[in-house]
């Protein structure tokens, strides 16, 4: 997933932003108002992170924002604010998930799985195609009924692909999913990335369109 984190605070930003790469997770991190609508204006996100009480306004007036445009992202907010009626309010203004600061990062992974589940029809937490299953919450890879060993990227990188079946998708889309702001990426990443899952599954696990992108391949 990619993962936009609206956060002021340095000590609970960093713990997050440490906590979601070593899942896989490509986190970009705002600290304000402004630079939130900078990223949302350039990158599309999965799951958006959301704190209320920031420097230059509040949270929910970027929640209020993205529900106007149309834009369905879903958003887990991270507040302090305890009280009934400001759950209330956020949730009445299109947040998927409300979460009180101080929060367990384990917790905090497992709402934004859901609420991404949720956003693609799912219920089972299994993403399954043939012969092949993930489990997003434990990082389990099922190949033809015996557990498969992949990295974080990796898991990700498959996870993407099952996510969305009969896309193809571009080496800059995978990319996308993998690396964050700032984050160097190398030229030939995702070809290694592919490479090493071919080799643990099967060659015809992933497709390459040449010139296009990677697709599942059509016998799993």
């Amino acid at each position: 997933m990619r993962i936009l984190l609206v956060e002021d605070d340095d000590m609970i930003g960093s713990a997050v932003m440490t906590f979601l790469k070593q899942e896989g997770q490509a986190i970009d991190w705002s600290h304000d108002v402004e630079e939130a609508r900078l990223g949302l204006a350039s990158e599309s996100y999965d799951v958006i992170l959301l704190d209320l009480g920031l420097p230059d306004g509040s949270g929910l007036d970027i929640l209020t924002s993205q529900r106007r445009r149309g834009d369905h992202t879903p958003v887990v907010i991270l507040t302090a604010r305890d009280a009934v009626a400001d759950r209330i309010a956020g949730l009445d203004l299109g947040a998927d998930d409300y979460l009180i600061k101080p929060f367990d990062l384990d917790e905090l992974s497992a709402r934004m799985r859901a609420v991404h589940r949720r956003r693609h029809g799912r219920a089972d937490t299994w993403l399954k195609r043939g012969q092949l299953a993930l489990n997003p919450a434990t990082h389990e890879c099922l190949w033809q009924g015996s557990n498969i060993a992949l990295s974080a990227k990796e898991f990700t990188l498959l996870q993407q692909l099952l996510e969305q079946p009969s896309c193809v998708l571009s080496r800059g889309q995978l990319e996308e999913t993998l690396y964050g702001w700032g984050e160097e990426i190398e030229s030939n990443a995702v070809e290694v990335h592919i490479h090493n899952l071919r080799k643990k599954l099967a060659r015809d696990v992933i497709r390459t369109i040449r010139g296009v992108g990677y697709i599942l391949g059509q016998n799993l």
